[in-house]
């Protein structure tokens, strides 16, 4: 039997859109597995806490056995090395992105070389999306509702009391 591809797909998810989640469902044509890794950074104000967006994510993929969600605390390379899994998925949505996201994937690949990253470019309806605008946004009483999934525009109205 072969084994499993399995890869993490890791980020704040403060809060998880739809650009995120277009991401996650084209790898798992490429995965047999997905784990959504939600990172804990104590230097960012996050909106949601780790258990908020652990919850949010798993609501959206509940009827998908193939996807799992884990938060995590400190560096990537050693989340991976927990759990055994040295692929990893990004997302991108622009140049800048990239020079990033190949700085982030070197230093752990330097750290240890089994980590490997592989890349998708978001699609294009969602090329302007992140969670900072749909915060803001959500903030301003702005609609996100073409955004985020049901579950998230409910949660994003519920902790800017806009109900």
């Amino acid at each position: 039997m072969a084994e499993k591809k399995q890869a993490i797909y890791p980020g704040s998810f403060d809060p998880i859109t739809f650009g995120h989640i277009d991401i996650a469902k084209r790898a798992l044509t490429l995965v047999d597995n997905l784990i959504i890794g939600v990172g804990i950074n104590s230097e960012k104000k996050e909106l949601f806490s780790a258990d908020e967006r652990k919850i949010l994510i798993s609501e959206v993929f509940k009827n998908n056995p193939k996807v799992s969600v884990i938060s995590f605390d400190g560096l990537l390379i050693d989340f991976a090395r927990e759990i055994g899994v040295f692929s990893v998925l990004r997302g991108l949505r622009a140049i800048s992105d990239f020079e990033h996201e190949l700085q982030l994937s070197s230093l752990n690949r330097h750290m240890d070389n089994r980590f490997d990253c592989f890349y998708m470019m978001t699609s294009e309806q969602y090329s302007y999306l992140s969670s900072s605008m749909v915060k803001e946004i959500a903030r301003l009483n702005g609609d996100v509702s073409s955004l985020v999934p049901d579950n998230v525009y409910k949660a994003l109205r519920d902790k800017y009391h806009h109900v």
